[in-house]
């Protein structure tokens, strides 16, 4: 399922993401970030489910002219993203006053979710201050090199990973507890324990990747954790 083409800017660079609307809004909206390479079918089977759940869901663009690379372009645009968190922050955060110019919703009745890269960009704008309700992390790198300042995080955090991903050691887990502690945050911690990295995507076991496989109970389960978050954040 395709939404909307849906073209934004951030300074000179055109971006163009998907807009899913709800066949009966209740009000609110949610800005899904994708994965490393672009907008696929992880993120827009997402966006199916929060648009038929009454959400506005806007899938972001965050390389530019609506653009998936290609395998071997994205250790490249990773790695200038992680370097520079003022960039990823700018580049998201350009998304998210996107949405809320398209639905005239106010901060707190929209929300922000990402898959892998997307899960570390969203966490990014919540460091950043930005004013909204909800941000949510699936499978997303939880470290950064510019932590939170204490009082900075304005959204409800939820951060889902799996207890077996090699992108995600123990010691990033245990370092972005402690930045939300010391953030004083409102945040909550998901770990799946037989999860691998990209557990919510049944697309995953394709690239034969042995970092990553698609893991059905706890996509479920992770899922059905965030929509509850998500309602009460959303209030």
């Amino acid at each position: 399922m395709n939404g909307t083409s849906w073209r934004y800017d951030d300074g000179a660079l055109t971006l163009v993401g998907e807009i899913f609307a709800p066949e009966s809004p209740n009000g609110r909206a949610v800005l899904v970030v994708h994965e490393a390479d672009g907008i696929g079918g992880n993120v827009r089977r997402h966006c199916a489910l929060l648009a038929e759940a009454g959400y506005v869901a806007a899938a972001a663009d965050m390389h530019g002219g609506g653009r998936v690379l290609a395998a071997d372009h994205i250790p490249g645009a990773l790695a200038a993203f992680r370097a520079d968190p003022p960039l990823l922050r700018r580049r998201v955060r350009a998304a998210l006053d996107a949405v809320m110019s398209e639905t005239d919703l106010p901060a707190d009745r929209v929300a922000a979710i990402g898959y892998c890269f997307g899960g570390l960009a969203v966490l990014e704008l919540a460091r950043s201050g930005a004013a909204l309700g909800a941000v949510a992390s699936f499978h997303g790198l939880l470290t950064t090199r510019a932590p939170a300042a204490p009082g900075t995080i304005v959204p409800r955090v939820l951060a889902c990973t799996g207890a077996l991903d090699p992108l995600v050691p123990q010691d990033d887990v245990a370092a972005f507890q402690a930045e939300m502690i010391a953030a004083q945050a409102d945040w909550q911690l998901l770990v799946h324990g037989p999860a691998l990295h990209s557990y919510t995507n049944p697309d995953v076991d394709r690239l034969d990747d042995p970092r990553m496989a698609y893991h059905a109970a706890s996509a479920a389960l992770s899922w059905s954790a965030f929509m509850k978050f998500l309602e009460q954040s959303l209030a």
